[in-house]
């Protein structure tokens, strides 16, 4: 019986939270994608044209030429439906490689997942027009505007892709390094939508907001996750300064059962698993 509570505190336990966290969460997430859509689109027709979108448009409109628009059309088309699956998949990988994990594959899909089906719900519901083709460059698009799913789908991969990449790493400089380089990528990502006028930028706002809001509830989940599982064999759940890692002691009858979890540079001294 011993035996068989302490199977159940070590496995289940902590993976059940993580998918309940996730699941929840991803249900917030929808919820926040139809109630954003309803305020959306009784406020923003009137003000947000007005006030942001129609005078960002104007603005970018002169900045175009014919290598710019080509350079950022090729940009673009990596968070489209085909170059996010393939770099999403050799992100996702490299990260399953480095950690000897399949956690990875859990965050960033069912991350995915939910961003994509909070892209479609706020599409549907809202069914917002993109800018004019007059006003845009080709190839054109003609699906709702509202909300940006190049922006939102990078913000969620991008950023669980560099949380997980930046526990990797040991250098203050080399997380800084990779966060900043998330960043540039997800807000010229946004951008990018706006200059080729393929969306308005309260599209692109509003999808930076909701892809923060559920990048932070997976990293949420994954601490939680750790917390539970290192709970009584590992120490202090992991952080960029205290990687958890497997006990001399206590904890070396679970040390073969554990090395796919994140450790202090693992047991042949490679990279600590980003879990």
């Amino acid at each position: 019986m011993n035996a068989l509570t302490e199977r159940w505190g070590k496995w289940v336990v902590p993976y059940a939270a993580l998918w309940i966290t996730l699941l929840a969460g991803g249900l917030v997430v929808v919820f926040l994608a139809f109630l954003g859509a309803e305020v959306y689109d009784n406020v923003v027709d009137d003000a947000g044209l007005a006030s942001l979108d129609k005078p960002t448009l104007a603005w970018v409109e002169q900045l175009r030429s014919p290598a710019l628009d080509s350079a950022v059309t090729a940009f673009t088309n990596i968070g489209g439906g085909i170059g996010m699956p393939i770099l999403a998949s050799i992100l996702t990988a490299w990260l399953i490689w480095v950690s000897r994990t399949w956690r990875p594959l859990i965050l960033v899909g069912g991350a995915a997942a939910v961003s994509i089906t909070a892209t479609a719900f706020g599409k549907r519901l809202v069914g917002r027009t993109r800018p004019d083709h007059a006003d845009a460059v080709p190839p054109y698009e003609n699906s709702p505007s509202f909300p940006s799913g190049h922006t939102l789908n990078t913000t969620v991969v991008i950023g669980v892709v560099v949380y997980l990449a930046c526990l990797q790493v040991k250098r203050m400089m080399a997380r800084v390094a990779l966060i900043a380089a998330g960043v540039i990528f997800v807000a010229a990502m946004g951008l990018s939508r706006v200059y080729l006028g393929h969306h308005w930028m309260t599209d692109v706002i509003f999808g930076w907001l909701l892809g923060l809001a559920w990048l932070g509830i997976v990293i949420l989940a994954h601490r939680l996750f750790h917390v539970l599982r290192h709970r009584e064999h590992a120490g202090p759940a992991p952080t960029f300064d205290n990687e958890a890692h497997l006990g001399d002691g206590a904890a070396a009858g679970g040390a073969q059962g554990d090395k796919d979890d994140v450790g202090a540079g693992g047991p042949t001294g490679g990279p600590t698993p980003a879990g």
